[in-house]
């Protein structure tokens, strides 16, 4: 029998492995990557007995290489808040998928555990982008101020270390990051015992400066956009520079686009709240019109969009969100 944790690379699929591992300690092999590496079940070979622990990436990315794994014999527990498809009705499947806007799959992990590690879902709440829901977590615990903001910046941080087009973009592997964290079994003791979090903080600050200086484009009166160059700080930081604009903007919807090849990885933000009278789609239904799109309501990206398809997408933003205009009286 041979056991596997296969996770995403980003704060909320490492800190749902952390709470599990604190909970249920295990030895397995870490499967994982950058945080758009998403299809990282087909790096998996399964043998009957085997078992799989999937944590924050999307079944309806990675369903012919479940239905392989389940169908060597292997079984599957599966934690998520992606747009998953059907998920497959299978004896050795125990699926926990909840797409909710307000959640994410450290929260999923965290209501599965009730609240045995909190602590660590608050903080991948936080780098999810999920700061009402990350604060209402955090209620029970008693924290104060200054300890909540560290792990606020601490989930944050682990975030912007998943963002890039290799792993050689990163900061820290996240296999590695993963190990190194894991032996705190509080968020704040891996905060102040190690060099990766201030690593982290210095770097996360350089590339947002820089990204700072990039000029924002008005593509609607509800949606803009901002073109990164190809270099590797700008595939570090245009997630978390989305996730910066839709806080100071929240009314608008933001594609950041980051330069590769031909084209351009794109992270995707929602307006909210919705324009008065629309109907407003989630940003996961404009990602998934093109190949590869996938996320959650608020949050989405596209892994690969050709130059010739950046006007489509800004007609899709602005026929989403823009404001109908008043019925005649």
């Amino acid at each position: 029998m041979r056991f596997y944790d296969i996770f995403n690379g980003d704060a909320d699929g490492i800190c749902a492995l952390q709470q599990l591992r604190l909970a249920e300690p295990r030895d397995a092999e870490l499967i994982t990557g950058v945080k758009r590496d998403n299809k990282l079940l087909a790096r998996v070979h399964p043998r009957a007995g085997d078992v799989l622990t999937v944590l924050d990436i999307a079944l309806d990315e990675n369903r012919s290489d479940l239905l392989r794994a389940l169908d060597s014999g292997a079984t599957c527990r599966y934690f998520d808040h992606h747009y998953p498809g059907a998920v497959p009705d299978h004896p050795l499947l125990e699926a926990h998928i909840d797409t909710s806007a307000s959640t994410c799959t450290s929260l999923i992990v965290d209501r599965h555990l009730r609240g045995a590690h909190r602590a660590w879902a608050v903080v991948a709440a936080f780098g999810d982008n999920l700061a009402e829901a990350a604060r209402a977590a955090a209620k029970e615990l008693a924290m104060r101020g200054d300890e909540l903001e560290t792990l606020r910046a601490l989930g944050e941080c682990l975030n912007y270390n998943a963002y890039g087009e290799t792993l050689e973009d990163l900061n820290f592997h996240p296999a590695d990051l993963y190990r190194r964290l894991h032996a705190c079994r509080d968020p704040l003791d891996f905060a102040v015992q190690g060099p990766e979090f201030p690593a982290l903080q210095r770097a996360y600050a350089e590339d947002l400066e820089r990204a700072r200086q990039t000029a924002v484009e008005a593509i609607g009166s509800r949606s803009a956009a901002v073109f990164l160059p190809d270099a590797k700080w700008s595939r570090r930081i245009g997630g978390m520079l989305a996730n910066e604009l839709a806080h100071k903007f929240p009314s608008r919807a933001h594609a950041v686009l980051m330069r590769s090849g031909d084209g351009y990885v794109v992270s995707l933000r929602a307006p909210h709240p919705a324009a008065p009278g629309s109907d407003q789609p989630g940003i996961d239904q404009i990602a998934r019109m093109f190949a590869g799109g996938n996320g959650r309501e608020k949050a989405a990206g596209i892994p690969l969009l050709p130059q010739a398809q950046v006007g489509k997408l800004f007609e899709a933003l602005r026929a989403a969100y823009e404001t109908p205009p008043a019925p005649p009286r």
